[in-house]
């Protein structure tokens, strides 16, 4: 700190003075050379110029306690969910020495937070590795199954949460559908769009909702989350149908070209949907399927491209690509920059090309006009009104399978997971 504030410390509560405001948070340790940085009664972060600042105020000093962490026995009266925490903003706190979060890593840190699912039932916290969505992969995704289904084949356990960040938890969600088999209890994903020191958090609602799945008789892999901008309720989404739609709303998944499975009340669960139900006895063992080819690609097609990409790709070695297409599934195909005869070349080659949406709802039909035709004829393989999102994670996943190498489009285009609706309509757009 400068002269201007030298009593404050990490964590007082602070007012700051420039010419044109007066500005009260807390103090944060800032790294970022002549910025002060403080957190908000909002929730939010800001960084002040010092060379802005006039005067600053210690209004509260802030005294630092040594935190003892809880110490928590299984009832053995409850019925048990193991919550696999793998990072991501609900399965942090807030470090005010940063301004950033920290991990919460055992039942204990978690109590302090969301006391409320411990009545619901015995909590056990997995805690595999602890990462921002951005930083993971397909590799983080196996290490997720494989911990998801060693404890479905508990028979202590009723049921498994997977603490998540919101940016790619859709594609982990679509990942974990195909790679366990032969579900036998819930699978529920869950996030917060808002730190839990916030009074606007999302944590505790999306947590003790995913707690209400995991007990149910709902065998799926589903997405929990608030369903509007209130605490009033959650929707259970299919994990291959769902999408993160907005940066910073609490509702920010949405179902895509499907309905949710059901409404999750504090007191109920409403059922919307025909869902595969839990099972039981000996041959009701989930089965790991986690294989995986990194060598897959997905991008978006924009006007005027040039179709060089997609040999880039099959230089480098690529056995598959999902090429976001426009409208009912069409890419430039006249001029010299035609994509049609690139397209025939590298499946000529070997790989697999795989169409998808970039209107996100609806779906692809590659009849209805002739550059879909055209494309059809040379070999895409169109996946109707499949996420791309999802596409990649299931391109990735048959292509794992070297089994299935005489039956890749066969697989693509087989519902395995709820990835295909075939009653798709207007009444999806929600």
């Amino acid at each position: 700190m400068t002269t201007k504030g030298k009593d404050a410390n990490t964590g007082d509560l602070i007012k700051i003075k420039t010419a044109k405001e007066e500005i009260e948070g807390i103090l944060l340790e800032s790294h970022e050379v002549g910025v002060v940085l403080i957190k908000l009664k909002s929730g939010y972060n800001i960084g002040v110029d010092r060379s802005n600042i006039l005067d600053i105020k210690v209004v509260k000093k802030i005294e630092k306690k040594e935190e003892k962490e809880e110490k928590f026995e299984m009832s053995h009266k409850k019925p048990v969910i193991d919550i696999i925490m793998t990072g991501g903003t609900i399965s942090s706190s807030l470090d005010v020495k940063t301004g950033a979060v920290k991990w919460l890593t055992s039942p204990g840190e978690l109590f302090k937070f969301y006391p409320d699912i411990f009545e619901l039932a015995d909590i056990r916290v997995i805690n595999p590795f602890m990462k921002a969505s951005e930083n993971m992969n397909f590799e983080d995704w196996q290490k997720i199954a494989k911990h998801v289904v060693k404890s479905l084949n508990d028979e202590q356990v009723k049921g498994v949460i997977v603490t998540h960040g919101t940016d790619f938890l859709h594609y982990t969600s679509s990942a974990l559908s195909f790679m366990i088999k032969n579900l036998n209890k819930p699978v529920v994903l869950t996030y917060s769009q808002r730190s839990t020191d916030r009074g606007s958090s999302d944590a505790e609602l999306n947590l003790y909702c995913a707690a209400k799945m995991a007990l149910s008789d709902i065998a799926q892999v589903m997405l929990v989350g608030h369903a509007n901008s209130s605490d009033e309720y959650c929707y259970a989404l299919n994990g291959t149908k769902c999408r993160k739609m907005h940066s910073s709303r609490r509702d920010t998944f949405r179902p895509i070209n499907d309905t949710p499975i059901a409404k999750i009340y504090r007191d109920r669960i409403e059922i919307l949907k025909s869902y595969n139900k839990r099972k039981t006895g000996k041959e009701a063992r989930a089965k790991l399927d986690n294989v995986f080819e990194e060598k897959i690609a997905l991008i978006k097609f924009y006007p005027g491209q040039d179709p060089e990409i997609l040999e880039h790709y099959a230089k480098e070695g690529y056995k598959g690509i999902i090429i976001e297409m426009s409208g009912l599934g069409h890419v430039l195909t006249e001029g010299n920059k035609n994509w049609v005869p690139v397209i025939k070349n590298i499946i000529e080659k070997g790989l697999i090309v795989c169409a998808a949406l970039q209107t996100i709802y609806g779906r692809l039909d590659p009849l209805v006009y002739s550059p879909g035709r055209e494309l059809e004829k040379a070999g895409v393989i169109y996946l109707k009104d499949i996420l791309s999102e999802t596409a990649f994670t299931k391109l990735g996943w048959v292509l794992g399978h070297k089994e299935w190498k005489n039956n890749i489009k066969e697989k693509m285009l087989e519902n395995i997971s709820g990835e295909f609706n075939d009653r798709l309509g207007d009444n999806f757009l929600i």
